[in-house]
């Protein structure tokens, strides 16, 4: 199963335009100030390395945020003067460097989120024989943080931390997407429309079926529609001061029917993401 989107011709400049519109939107609408574009640029390379693909060249930058070549050079350089990125004379490309490492790290590190969430995440999937995912967004995609599998475990998936799903298209991200406030869900959707082209009545229908699944019922499910032999129910994680977040359950379609995820699963994925937005709140 591919977690990355794919890569084609349309797709020059998509990350750099998100990143940009994204940013740029916020910006206005919460400070009304210019956004500072080599700052973003400098996100934006960094935002291009992926677990899959650790190593780039620079028309690989180039082509992965649409940021002009000899813009990337220099940045790219001033980088690894900083620590966030190492070169290799050998490969002539870039890889992450520890300081990145260190900024995440940074983010994490004095939350109880993910240390309790590993918990919770375990016993639902040892109860419901189902794998778990927490996940974040990150622009238009949905960046995956822990996972936990069932033991026995009854699938092998390849969503390990650091895995990416276009929001526009995983359960996971359409419940990030109710999530959202209003006017920041309005803003990526029309990122995503821009980015979609043909696909966009298609894709619109069932972003906006799983955002009224959610909010009428707090979860949202693909039965078979985001992997033929999967099922998927995700419901989003809003904890005080922080980011929203989601958790999903994925399992064989053949065990994870409609009845048994409106009758159980459903209902129990809800239960464990208001248990855990409680647990934060008084580990806090």
């Amino acid at each position: 199963m591919s977690t990355q989107p794919s890569r084609n011709a349309g797709a020059h400049q998509t990350r750099w335009d998100s990143a940009l519109s994204d940013s740029a939107h916020a910006s206005r609408e919460q400070t009304g100030a210019a956004m500072v574009v080599p700052l973003a640029r400098s996100l934006a390379i960094l935002g291009a390395f992926t677990p899959q693909e650790p190593w780039l060249g620079n028309q690989e930058i180039v082509f992965e945020t649409g940021i002009p070549a000899p813009t990337v050079s220099r940045m790219a350089r001033s980088l690894v003067a900083l620590g966030y990125l190492h070169y290799s004379p050998a490969q002539r490309k870039y890889r992450l460097a520890a300081s990145v490492l260190a900024l995440g790290y940074a983010a994490i590190a004095h939350s109880s989120v993910q240390r309790l969430a590993r918990l919770e995440m375990q016993s639902f999937a040892d109860a419901s024989g189902t794998y778990v995912v927490l996940a974040a967004r990150d622009r238009l995609d949905v960046i995956v943080l822990e996972t936990c599998a069932s033991k026995p475990a009854t699938i092998d998936l390849e969503l390990h931390a650091g895995a990416r799903l276009r929001i526009a298209s995983s359960p996971m991200g359409w419940a990030l997407l109710a999530a959202l406030p209003e006017l920041e869900r309005f803003y990526l959707l029309g990122n995503v429309e821009r980015r979609a082209g043909r696909d966009w009545p298609h894709l619109r229908r069932r972003i906006s079926e799983g955002i009224s699944q959610t909010h009428n019922a707090g979860y949202c499910t693909s039965l078979g529609e985001w992997e033929p032999d999967l099922a998927i129910v995700a419901a989003p994680l809003v904890i005080r001061d922080q980011t929203p977040l989601v958790l999903a359950c994925i399992g064989p379609s053949a065990k994870l029917g409609r009845a048994r995820v409106e009758r159980e699963l459903g209902p129990r994925l809800v239960a464990a993401a208001q248990h855990l937005q409680e647990q934060v709140l008084f580990d806090d």
